[in-house]
């Protein structure tokens, strides 16, 4: 499959003026292969249910409706946090970063190629950033709404100066 140019695949919006072209190295989407996603389905299901869903180029892992993985340029990346980091450090892993090597890093790292050949090893890794995922949104729904922090805010003050 040849990547397409982004004049092709038609992403610009009007929330995105310049459109999704900082998302791809060179201006270019590279979609994942059918053949790698149908692959990395398959070694999951040691795991349960996996969904996946296709997303700039690349493909997002759920279960249960959790984000813990996705797949960018046919390479599978996990949900990390200090929990599980050093495991894909001491094998040699790097960080998922969507803007080429000098972007940033993002909470996910490549699982490495003998991990993901070993379904019963995958499965470990897997519910390990599946563990990372859930409690990030557990960590995200204990937090207060941003209006409800202003109102909080504002209502102290106004009990403070009356």
């Amino acid at each position: 499959m040849f990547p397409m140019p982004l004049k092709t695949a038609r992403m610009s919006s009007p929330y995105w003026p310049g459109g999704f072209s900082h998302f791809f190295n060179g201006g270019y989407v590279v979609p994942i292969s059918q053949e790698y996603l149908d692959y990395v389905l398959d070694q999951l299901s040691l795991f349960g249910p996996v969904q996946s869903r296709r997303m700039f180029g690349g493909a997002g892992l759920y279960r249960n409706a959790i984000f813990f993985g996705l797949i960018a340029d046919d390479v599978l990346y996990f949900k990390v946090d200090d929990t599980n980091k050093a495991d894909y450090l001491a094998a040699g892993s790097g960080p998922f970063r969507p803007f080429g090597t000098d972007s940033y890093v993002m909470g996910y790292y490549e699982v490495p190629v003998e991990i993901l050949e070993d379904q019963e090893q995958l499965t470990e890794w897997a519910a390990k950033a599946f563990q990372v995922a859930l409690a990030k949104k557990v960590e995200r729904a204990k937090r207060p709404a941003a209006g409800a922090k202003r109102r909080a805010i504002k209502e102290k003050k106004n009990a403070d100066s009356g």
